[in-house]
Formats: structure tokens, C-alpha cells, sequence
């Protein structure tokens, strides 16, 4: 991992990022009832976009493909506890995560929020070439591993 090219998102860059995102959100007149965050990825960008729109009602729901650095699951899983489908017919939800890399948990979560009856549009901080979804919002695509500040040290094991 020490040769990995990587793009570095800074606590600073973040707060202009998210202020970026909430401005083009509202800026392309999409209202969104509730704001639903991919976790664990998605969980800062969310909550922070919601308060930059003045969204209330926030939501997520946990989603497992990347298992390390580049080691992923075969597809991605949604984990309990379950996102309320029922809550989300007829409302518009703006469905956040950190990057779309492969784009398949995006996909996947996606596909369900439409299922439940929602209007949806996607936000990311980052989107990748490889993608097979690119968010209707993104701050910025790049082909790095990407080091965020949440999650750039190792757990707090002592």
C-alpha cells in the first residue's frame, strides 16, 4: 500500500466539498424530503449535506463490498439494521456515499430506494473511471486510492 498513488481529502477540503455538493444539489432544483447515506462511507457526507440543505430527516443504510484496501466482496450485501422501504414511497431522497468506485453498491441501493417507490439522485465526494454509476453529483473523479480523514488511521484498539 505504500507505492499507491493517493488522493488525500483533508477535514478542510471536506467542509468546501460539502458546500460544494449542497450548491449544485440546489442549484439543479432537486428538493430532497430526506437525505439517506451509504454506510459506513457515506454516514459524514450525509449529515453534513443534510444540514448544508436544511434537510431534517436523514436516514441510512449499511452496505458491505470493501473489505480492505482493493479487497471486496464478490457483490455488495445491505446489513441490518434494514432501511424502513415503506417510509421512502413517493418521497425524493438524495442517496449519499463517499466514492463511487465499481459503482455496484451505489447501483444496488439505488435500485431498492426505486423499488420503494422513491425519486432519487445520487451524491459522492468521488466518482472512478471504472464506475457503473455515475452520481448525478460528484466534487471530483480520480483513479487513486483515496485516504479520507475518517478513515486514513487504523482503529482505536487500546
Amino acid at each position: 500500500m505504500a507505492n499507491v498513488e493517493r488522493e488525500i481529502l483533508g477535514w478542510d477540503e471536506f467542509g468546501g466539498a460539502v458546500r460544494e455538493l449542497a450548491a449544485t444539489v440546489h442549484g439543479s432544483g432537486f428538493a430532497p424530503d430526506i437525505v439517506v447515506a451509504i454506510a459506513r462511507g457515506g454516514l459524514l457526507l450525509a449529515g453534513a449535506i443534510a444540514y448544508a440543505l436544511d434537510v431534517k430527516s436523514c436516514g441510512a443504510l449499511n452496505a458491505e463490498f470493501y473489505t480492505g484496501v482493493d479487497e471486496r466482496l464478490d457483490e455488495p450485501i445491505i446489513l441490518a439494521p434494514m432501511l424502513d422501504e415503506e417510509s421512502m414511497r413517493g418521497k425524493r431522497v438524495l442517496l449519499v456515499d463517499d466514492v463511487s468506485d465499481s459503482g455496484r453498491t451505489l447501483a444496488m441501493v439505488l435500485a431498492l430506494l426505486v423499488r420503494a417507490g422513491a425519486e432519487v439522485r445520487t451524491v459522492c465526494l468521488y466518482s472512478k473511471p471504472a464506475t457503473v454509476l455515475e452520481p448525478d453529483y460528484v466534487w471530483r473523479k480520480t483513479s487513486r486510492w483515496i485516504a479520507f480523514p475518517w478513515s486514513s488511521l487504523p482503529p482505536v484498539t487500546a
